[in-house]
């Protein structure tokens, strides 16, 4: 079977904090867990799920009783969309990586996160599944991407070419990514003005059949996947390009 989606039964969990670890300067890790975890699911590295933050009583209220496909009046709470970097059903554990940005829901509630507290989680709804049918990777994101990326490095087996472009701020965001591929990285530091369509442009594809994956901010990631189709011939059928932010909030997509 080749690339397909799999699809999950949704739930909102009220799970506890157990861990905070700080990776870099900007990249704060929140271990998770508590009994309503049992049961996840996620079976894509590039899975998302549902935060939940609720910024009044109101919105509290309508969170703690919030019920997917069901009608849930009154004030809704902010959602972002996050990365599960680890899943441990185990130790009944849940790693979500926060970049630390300084506004937002989710970067406010990670600047502040300590273990004793909740974090209110909803899906994944369904996972895209890339069975391990390539010769090599092209691995394409921001800081914002590098948890996918980190766990779809950790997946593949050792016979296997991944080149990956990650653009982070500075050489102190840069972080120790495991895998036993055989892997090439390149680092592109933001404060030195370098940046992923730039560096695009100058690569050499991996040998053999190629799965091409990019996420970054919503206008790069198209403009990086048209550079690739259009100058580099990669297979648009095994390409996925996502836009993980956006750098004007108020365009459409």
């Amino acid at each position: 079977m080749g690339i397909h989606r799999v699809m999950h039964e949704i739930k909102r969990r009220r799970l506890d904090v157990l861990r905070v670890t700080n990776i870099t300067p900007q990249m704060r890790r929140i271990t998770v867990g508590g009994p309503e975890l049992a049961g996840f699911v996620s079976l894509g590295s590039d899975d998302h799920i549902k935060l939940f933050f609720a910024e009044t009583p109101e919105q509290q209220a309508v969170l703690e009783n919030m019920k997917f496909g069901g009608d849930n009046e009154g004030p809704k709470p902010a959602m972002r969309d996050y990365t599960p970097r680890r899943y441990d059903a185990e130790r009944g554990e849940l790693d979500i990586d926060f970049v630390l940005h300084g506004d937002g829901p989710a970067s406010t509630w990670a600047e502040q996160a300590a273990p004793g507290q909740h974090l209110y989680i909803g899906g994944p709804r369904g996972s895209m599944i890339v069975p391990d049918m390539f010769d090599s990777y092209l691995l394409i994101g921001d800081e914002t991407a590098l948890p996918a990326i980190a766990r779809r490095l950790e997946e593949l087996p050792a016979n296997r070419q991944v080149l990956a472009l990650i653009e982070v701020p500075n050489a102190a965001e840069q972080q120790q990514l495991k895998s036993a591929a055989n892997v090439e990285v390149q680092w592109l530091h933001r404060e030195a003005g370098q940046d992923l369509l730039s560096a695009v442009k100058t690569i050499t594809l991996p040998a053999g059949s190629l799965y091409t994956w990019i996420a970054t901010e919503s206008q790069t990631s198209r403009r990086v996947r048209r550079v690739l189709l259009d100058d580099f011939g990669v297979n648009e059928d095994f390409l996925k390009a996502a836009g993980y932010w956006k750098a004007d909030p108020t365009t459409e997509d």
